[in-house]
């Protein structure tokens, strides 16, 4: 097949792959295609990668249908595949009815939390020991505000992370890429996304962050830049002007006894 991506990406894909240890010979991975611009593109470039590597590495891809509606359509997804000469299956989750039946939950984290364990299992059945998803460096940024902001953690995905119940590890060989860039890559690929079936789609806290990032780097283009530098640790000086971790009730009475006997 005659891939039409530009050198940038595959560049940019390539130095993700190598920095973050990703990809090694005889991997089985699993991607995980929602039909979104972000796995389309993850899918396409992957198959890219397999072929420049010369086999190095095998591919099947899983499409999970929350059954939010009748109106999700991912066949048009295999026959993408086939083109790449990817496996590819689709698994309906009832993620909606979890969601309708426990209303005190998050919606998106119950979203996640059941798309997650339905791609390791089948990742698990089908002998992966790999899964790749399609977070760019937009979705890190936002992440580590959403902590910030919502959970008062500081904090964002990692692009390669070991889960050892599952026996599986996490890649994301898209983080070097802006969003900007995956949306510009559509023509290249040539599969028109699948409009999301999530019913809250455009509403979410995520959706929020994104349009604070956008709104402060357009008063100051730096914003971005120093963001997504904070996500990077800093040698031996990593955190250091944090404050310290709350300590414990024991910890506070111990320092109190220590204050009053000085």
């Amino acid at each position: 097949m005659q891939y039409r991506l530009p050198q940038m990406y595959f560049s940019k894909i390539m130095r993700a792959i190598v920095e973050f240890e990703m990809i090694e010979r005889g991997d089985k991975i699993l991607v995980g295609l929602s039909g979104g611009k972000d796995s389309l593109l993850l899918t396409y470039a992957l198959s890219m990668m397999r072929e420049r590597t010369k086999g190095k590495f095998s591919l099947r891809a899983l499409t999970i249908d929350p059954m939010f509606n009748d109106t999700f359509d991912a066949e048009g997804l295999s026959r993408f595949c086939a083109s790449l000469d990817i496996p590819h299956e689709i698994h309906r989750v009832d993620i909606a009815e979890v969601i309708r039946s426990e209303p005190k939950n998050a919606p998106c984290f119950t979203c996640a939390f059941f798309r997650r364990g339905a791609i390791n299992r089948y990742a698990n059945e089908h002998h992966c020991n790999k899964v790749a998803y399609a977070h760019h460096n937009d979705d890190a940024v936002e992440t580590l505000l959403l902590n910030l902001l919502y959970s008062g953690q500081i904090g964002t995905f990692q692009p390669k992370t070991y889960l050892d119940r599952s026996n599986l590890t996490v890649i994301r060989p898209l983080v070097y890429l802006r969003e900007q860039e995956i949306i510009d890559a559509i023509p290249y690929h040539g599969m028109t996304p699948v409009k999301s079936p999530c019913p809250i789609d455009g509403k979410t806290k995520r959706e929020t962050v994104k349009k604070l990032v956008a709104d402060l780097t357009e008063k100051n283009p730096l914003i971005y830049d120093h963001l997504a530098a904070a996500m990077r640790k800093s040698g031996e000086n990593e955190l250091c002007r944090l404050w310290p971790a709350a300590k414990s009730r024991q910890e506070m009475r111990e320092s109190y006894d220590r204050f009053m006997r000085e």
